[in-house]
């Protein structure tokens, strides 16, 4: 006799694709990443070739081609640590006052003395401690991240501008100033891409192949099924916002080796840029669903935008509305994706 089936074996094909299961899903949602990604790899492809066509002495020099990885490095490595907190639905407004207050702080003459170790280690101590009392706030003291972190953007802002009282402080470690120059370069390879290619690899190995990234994740798209399925929330998005923290220490750092200095005005604008980056890679602002690779192809879109509208001469102004168009465009794309999911 036929036994009648059970809830899980009455399952639709076409529940189980809504609810995430089956392999049939599984190559949807690949094949959903690798047109994102294509399409955001076309977009800098034909960057590449109004930049070429427009400038194509200075564009597509090696020095310059340099200079834009380099560029991309700093703002990137923000942009990894932004990609987890918004996979885990949070968001974090501080990243560019965090690196300004870290910069200036592993650049007084206090810290210079300790040299090359002691201004790393300085940015980054800075750059978790902020993180830390953002996670303190958000996790166990029930903040909402927007204002915890905008408050934390003051703060930090107001405290680099207290130290430098509004002057450069210049980098006199001579270790640290060799790091930017092109001695230093590893087969005609910035240091800063190196170390900028290296987070890369280690953020999209955390995301998605250990339980740190699934947990992430799963915060994200439900919290209260995160909790019910035994995952200490609180402290996921504490460890969440540190982690964000030291990508931000660690982009001081190289903000330091590029410029040579530590100014209460670095950083300016980071945490537009970074969210940008992430949202128009594919990371969802409502969270639930992230992507390291799109985050970095992202910047690098940004990144070679600015360097185009530079060599042309063309108004900020511009460039900004250009931005601006990209952002909503992408927007709109998730949309129209997250409502097919549904």
């Amino acid at each position: 006799m036929t036994q009648p089936a059970t809830a899980a074996q009455q399952e639709t094909p076409t529940s189980a694709a809504k609810s995430g299961g089956g392999p049939g899903s599984s190559r949807r949602l690949g094949l959903r990443w690798d047109v994102r990604s294509l399409s955001l790899l076309g977009v800098l492809a034909v960057l590449v070739a109004v930049g070429g066509i427009t400038a194509p002495d200075a564009f597509l020099a090696t020095s310059n081609l340099q200079l834009v990885l380099t560029q991309a490095s700093v703002i990137g490595v923000v942009t990894v640590g932004m990609t987890f907190v918004i996979t885990s639905g949070g968001i974090d407004l501080s990243v560019g006052a965090i690196v300004a207050l870290a910069s200036v702080w592993a650049t007084t003459v206090a810290t210079q003395e300790f040299g090359f170790a002691g201004i790393l280690f300085t940015a980054v101590t800075v750059g978790v401690g902020c993180g830390l009392v953002n996670g303190l706030l958000i996790a166990y003291g029930r903040m909402v991240p927007f204002i915890a972190t905008l408050a934390m953007l003051a703060s930090a802002r107001g405290l680099a501008l207290q130290i430098t009282d509004g002057s450069t402080q210049i980098v006199t470690v001579g270790s640290v100033l060799d790091l930017g120059a092109r001695d230093s370069y590893v087969l005609g390879i910035p240091p800063l891409v190196l170390i900028f290619a290296a987070v890369t690899v280690i953020g999209w190995l955390l995301l998605n192949r250990t339980t740190f990234g699934r947990r992430t994740v799963a915060v994200g798209g439900n919290a209260e099924a995160a909790r019910l399925a035994g995952i200490d929330v609180r402290r996921q998005r504490l460890y969440l916002y540190l982690l964000s923290g030291l990508c931000c220490g660690i982009a001081a750092f190289m903000l330091i080796v590029l410029a040579g200095s530590g100014q209460n005005t670095n950083g300016n604008l980071y945490e537009l840029d970074a969210i940008a980056a992430a949202i128009i890679g594919g990371t969802l602002l409502s969270g639930g669903r992230g992507t390291i690779l799109g985050s970095v192809l992202g910047v690098l879109v940004f990144t070679t935008i600015t360097n185009i509208f530079a060599l042309n001469n063309l108004e900020t102004a511009v460039q900004q509305i250009a931005k601006g168009a990209i952002i909503v465009a992408a927007v709109l794309v998730q949309r129209r994706s997250t409502h097919g999911d549904t």
